[in-house]
């Protein structure tokens, strides 16, 4: 295991159709691999605040956070990853991706379709039993 623990936040944004909105990365080690939107919690803040800001910093939207969805420990090689995923939903703003190469709102049946970060993948059955 990496010494280097990170806690992120990860939103798992549902649209009125039952589709789940995964971005592409733009950057890094893992540049064109798809992701949840999300990231670092950061100081003081709650894993609620944190993701509350990311995304609009992320994707300049204003969301709901609905529930809990699950927690994810995966070990990168260069990191230790302690993610909390939830479910919310977009209150005011358009997506609009401000690091992120591209995105897609994905259907159950397409949520395999796109190349997801190991540790995102943990999350997808348990969206599929939801959706």
């Amino acid at each position: 295991m990496s010494e280097r623990s990170i806690k992120v936040v990860a939103a798992v944004l549902r649209n009125e159709s039952n589709q789940i909105f995964a971005t592409q990365r733009g950057y890094g080690n893992y540049k064109d691999w798809w992701e949840f939107p999300g990231g670092k919690i950061e100081g003081n803040e709650t894993p609620e605040e944190a993701l509350a800001r990311e995304i609009r910093e992320e994707l300049g939207a204003e969301i709901e956070i609905e529930s809990f969805l699950e927690e994810v420990h995966y070990d990168y090689p260069e990191y230790h990853i302690d993610m909390r995923c939830y479910w919310a939903k977009v209150k005011n703003g358009d997506l609009v991706l401000k690091e992120h190469e591209a995105s897609a709102w994905l259907g159950k049946d397409d949520l395999y379709s796109v190349k997801w970060l190991p540790a995102d993948i943990s999350v997808l059955e348990r969206i599929r039993e939801v959706l």
